[in-house]
């Protein structure tokens, strides 16, 4: 199996760095170390992105206590959670469908990719048998208390096709954000983007431009960009357990110009917003 497809080589090419990617792809495994196995066990949230039934790529979270994730075999990863009631991936979930997970300790900034096929277990989790398993670098981790509050709390949700004004100022003041891709035949992945506080723009409601830093030089998520274009972005409020879901579609942006208009940045993402979603739990719902 080629370490990357037609978009992430494209993309590196592009960026002159074939060569160094060739060599970090040796880094990519089909199976789950045993340290990787320790560090998934240990975790009380993951991010997971996929596509709905409409194509539509989202990033969400799960969660539950220490242990709800687990290896059974060295291909395998066992999820005891599921989405929120309401999430725009939990009816997707009910198939067998691609995801990309991301594990991530914000409080020592390690964090580690696995992408491969998810089916519902049959008894309210899920199996991913896994294609993909790699660690990343810290770089852009801001640290942070991994706590969220209880999942089991009642969740109110907002839906629009466009950000309201309290969604564009908490955008525009993320430090933190999840970004899901997906490639039409080598599958769905997920990762993490960080800077400091307005690093993201929010030029209008249905826009967004994200800075591309220097980062492991595979352009998972760019390539899929290239090759699909369909993304979804996440923010997390890990002390209220808030939730903001955008889905839409994205270009990458070579133009030099707009990339120095963000400081050390590369490249410009620039998602056009086609579904909004907002959750909170019920006792903490603040704006718009």
């Amino acid at each position: 199996m080629a370490t990357y497809h037609e978009g992430e080589l494209e993309v590196q090419r592009r960026a002159g760095v074939a060569a160094n990617a060739e060599r970090i792809g040796r880094s990519i495994h089909r199976e789950i170390p045993d340290l990787a196995r320790r560090f998934a066990e240990e975790r009380r949230f993951a991010i997971m992105g996929a596509a709905d039934a409409d194509g539509r790529v989202w990033a969400t979270l799960l969660q539950g206590p220490p242990g709800f994730l687990s290896a059974p075999a060295a291909d395998r990863l066992h999820v005891s959670a599921r989405p929120r009631p309401g999430d725009p991936l939990a009816e997707a979930l009910d198939a067998p469908t691609d995801v990309g997970m991301l594990l991530i300790e914000p409080s020592s900034r390690r964090r580690m990719r696995l992408n491969g096929r998810a089916r519902p277990d049959g008894a309210g989790g899920l199996e991913i048998e896994t294609r993909e398993v790699y660690a990343n670098c810290p770089k852009y981790i801001h640290p942070r208390p991994a706590a969220l509050p209880d999942s089991a709390r009642p969740i109110v949700r907002h839906r629009s096709d466009s950000l309201t004004p309290w969604q564009v100022r908490w955008l525009s003041s993320a430090d933190t954000l999840f970004i899901a891709t997906r490639h039409p035949t080598a599958g769905a992945d997920v990762s993490h983007r960080g800077g400091e506080p307005g690093f993201l723009r929010v030029p209008d409601p249905k826009h967004v431009l994200l800075p591309d830093y220097p980062g492991n030089m595979m352009f998972n998520t760019l390539g899929n960009i290239a090759a699909d274009g369909r993304t979804g972005l996440l923010v997390v409020d890990f002390a209220s357990g808030r939730m903001l879901q955008l889905t839409g579609r994205s270009e990458i942006s070579w133009d030099p110009a707009l990339a120095a208009g963000f400081a050390g940045a590369e490249r410009v993402v620039t998602l056009d917003i086609e579904a909004v979603d907002e959750s909170a739990p019920a006792d903490n719902v603040t704006g718009p």
